[in-house]
Formats: C-alpha cells, sequence, structure tokens
C-alpha cells in the first residue's frame, strides 16, 4: 500500500513537470511569435536625420507636406526641403536627395510652368519654395528651374509695396508687412541676385531692397520697451487688428519672431561681406537675440505669446522654439552672435528633446505642441487678440516645427 502510494506521488510529479515543461514551450512559441516592432527610423542616427526620415514616412509624397490633399507649390514644402538638403549634403543618402527633386519635378512642367502658382496674386509665402529651385538647378541644369526661379524673381520685381518701400506680405493684404514675409522672400532672393543676375546695378538693387525689407520692420514694428517685434503692421491703420496710432498689431507671437529670426542670419549668407547694410542686420540680430532671450522660459522653452508668460490659455509652443533654437545656434557659429546664446541654444535643444518630442515604437520621432497656423485679416476675419493666438488649431509635425527643429539638430551637431 505504502509503494503504491509512493507510486502516485511520483507519478504526480511527473505529470506537474510535464505540464509546465509544455507551458513554457508555449510561452516561449508566444514570445517567439511576438517579433519587435521593426524600426522605420533607426535610433542610433542624430535628431536631425530622425526627424527627417520621420518627414518622408509621414508624407511620401513631398508635395503633400503639411497634410495636404493635393499637391500644390506653398512654403512649408519649401522650408522642410531646405531642411533636407541641408541633411543630404551631411550625409549623402540619395533617398534625401530624390525626395527634394520629386517635388520641383512634380510641380514644374517642361516650360518651367509652377502648378498651382500664380503671380498675379503677389503672395510673398510663394516664393519660400524657390529655395529648392536654387538647390537643383547647379546640379541638374534642367532650364525649367531656371525659368521657374525666373518667374519668383519677376513676382519680386513687381510686388506692391508700402509707400517707404516695404512688401505687401500679399496682394489681398494690402498696405501691411508681416515678420513671415522676410523669411519667404529675402533669402531666396539674395541668394538669386548673387547666383544669376548678371547685370552688377541690378544686383545692388536687390541687394539694397533686401536690406530695406529689415530696416523698415525694425523701424515700424519694433517696441523699443521689450524689443520684441509686432506680428503684422498696416501702413493704412484701417484693419480691425491694427492700432490707429501705431499700425502694429497688439501682441509678440513667437513663430512671427521666429520667422524674423532665421530670416536674418539666413540672408546674410548671400549679402555681401561689403554691403553697408550687412552690419545693420547684425545689430537687429543681436537686438533681437537680447530681447528674445528675456522671454524664455525657465525650461528653456517659449510661450506661444511671448511676452505673456503662464497667463490662462498660453502654452509653450514648438515652432518658435526651434525657430529660436535655430537663428541663436547658427549666429553663433557664424560669428554674429555672441558665445552666450549658444547656451541659450543648448538649452531650448533640450527643453525640445525633454518635453516635446516623443518617439513611436517604430522609431518615428514626433514634435509636439505645435500652433497649425496664425495670421491677421482674411476670412474669417483673424483680430490678433490674445484669445486668437491661443485659440488656433495645436497639433504635432507641423512642418513649421519639423524643419526649424532638423536645421537647429544640423547646427548643434545633434
Amino acid at each position: 500500500m505504502k509503494t503504491s502510494t509512493k507510486h502516485m506521488s511520483l507519478l504526480a510529479v511527473a505529470l506537474c513537470l510535464f505540464l509546465a515543461s509544455c507551458k513554457n514551450k508555449k510561452e516561449n512559441t508566444e514570445t517567439a511569435a511576438q517579433p519587435e516592432t521593426e524600426k522605420v527610423v533607426p535610433e542610433d542616427l542624430k535628431w536631425s536625420e530622425r526627424m527627417m526620415l520621420s518627414e518622408i514616412e509621414r508624407f511620401p509624397e513631398p508635395t503633400k507636406l503639411d497634410f495636404a490633399t493635393r499637391a500644390r507649390w506653398t512654403y512649408t514644402p519649401g522650408l522642410v526641403l531646405s531642411a533636407c538638403s541641408r541633411v543630404y549634403e551631411k550625409t549623402n543618402n540619395q533617398k534625401y536627395y530624390d525626395y527634394i527633386y520629386d517635388y520641383a519635378n512634380t510641380l514644374i512642367d517642361s516650360t518651367g510652368t509652377i502648378d498651382t502658382y500664380k503671380l498675379e496674386n503677389q503672395n510673398l509665402d510663394m516664393i519660400k519654395s524657390g529655395d529648392v529651385l536654387l538647390y537643383l538647378y547647379p546640379k541638374t541644369k534642367e532650364e525649367r528651374f531656371l525659368i521657374a526661379m525666373q518667374t519668383l524673381d519677376k513676382q519680386l520685381e513687381s510686388q506692391p509695396t508700402t509707400s517707404d518701400g516695404g512688401y505687401w506680405h500679399k496682394k489681398i493684404y494690402p498696405f501691411q508687412m508681416w515678420l513671415d514675409g522676410l523669411y519667404m522672400a529675402e533669402p531666396f532672393h539674395t541668394r538669386y541676385a548673387k547666383d544669376y543676375i548678371e547685370d552688377e546695378a541690378k544686383k545692388q538693387e536687390i541687394f539694397d531692397h533686401a536690406v530695406l525689407q529689415f530696416d523698415l520692420i525694425q523701424k515700424h514694428s519694433r517696441d523699443e520697451e521689450s524689443g520684441l517685434l509686432y506680428h503684422g503692421w498696416d501702413e493704412s491703420k484701417e484693419q480691425r487688428w491694427a492700432n490707429k496710432e501705431t499700425g502694429n498689431s497688439q501682441h509678440f507671437w513667437s513663430r512671427g519672431m521666429g520667422w524674423y529670426g532665421m530670416a536674418m542670419v539666413d540672408v546674410l549668407d548671400f549679402l555681401p561681406e561689403d554691403h553697408p547694410g550687412r552690419e545693420r542686420i547684425i545689430t537687429y540680430l543681436n537686438l533681437y537675440a537680447e530681447a528674445v532671450t528675456k522671454v524664455q522660459d525657465e525650461s528653456g522653452l517659449w510661450w506661444q505669446v511671448l511676452d505673456q508668460g503662464d497667463r490662462e490659455g498660453n502654452y509653450l509652443e514648438a515652432t518658435g522654439t526651434s525657430m529660436f533654437t535655430y537663428t541663436f545656434a547658427k549666429g553663433v557659429r557664424k560669428g554674429y552672435l555672441d558665445g552666450k546664446y549658444l547656451n541659450v541654444a543648448n538649452k531650448a535643444y533640450q527643453a525640445l528633446l525633454d518635453n516635446l518630442i516623443t518617439v513611436e515604437e517604430n522609431g518615428v520621432v514626433n514634435l509636439n505642441q505645435c500652433c497649425a497656423v496664425a495670421g491677421l485679416g482674411g476670412n474669417p476675419y483673424r483680430d490678433g487678440s490674445y484669445e486668437y493666438y491661443i485659440g488656433e488649431k495645436i497639433r504635432s509635425n507641423d512642418p513649421k516645427g519639423t524643419g526649424p527643429f532638423i536645421m537647429a539638430s544640423l547646427e548643434l551637431d545633434k
């Protein structure tokens, strides 16, 4: 009887071991059947490449950058593709060049006509993608790209201006200068003049007119007390958003100031060393850097409405922060700004990584808390109030943030 009980116990132990073994094999099989998510964006690359590859993953067609539903010629692809060209120059990865080329190849036909572009709209935003052509034409020598650049130059030659020579932002926004416009037009026009205008007097005229835009925006839009610049100025003072005495809009918008900073550091790449306006722009840049640093949040980021701090509804915004980071980093590298501003840039960049960058399981990088769009006037009417700026849509991966983030990453070698 004792022997039988002993046998029964041994059988029970063996059965338990067998079942446990089967369970372990099953679990191992299940684990093996669930491989790790494939990384479409490798995490061992620098942030500049990681974000560029993420943009290509999000928008396989470069004409659809900015969440577009159809191909169109506009400024946001021009911004991201300018960043892409710099990544390509660093890496020599053909994927980046092909992405840039696809945009121009899709939108410019054999005659040099730009699809969806209308010169008669006199819209400064449409000039920005000309940077793509300035990059491609020396490499391809395709005549259609040169013709398209000449069309954009013609727009600037005929762009309506204020009484003192400031470009209207768009034909539909008469008598108005916006900070945005200087980045949209001036880096393109100075580079185009430098490389393609043979007549020296004409070339000088373009350089002078480009510098004039900076002189005028400083004169009309800069607040002497804070050193910050208002988003828009209406010479006619007729717009509802315009101060009836100064013509300025009401607030200091982060991305508006960001556009202006990038315009200064980029236009200096092409303005001749001996041009008398060069030192003025460097002076403006230094005044700008001082003012912008004063309103940087202790986190390292900047607020949507720059001088309103943590007022209810205000938020720490990614696109303006990325633009300031790029402006300061490049300004120091080129010798325009004191080295102390590199610390400002590094603090801001780390704050972006810590607070506004997230990475998906497949490696795709997201830049969060971006203001989608902000403007003045139009229909429906944008009144430039505090409530307006904080009420515009907030989204992730706006190209007006991802492009500058890539460029800032390159400047900081991150």
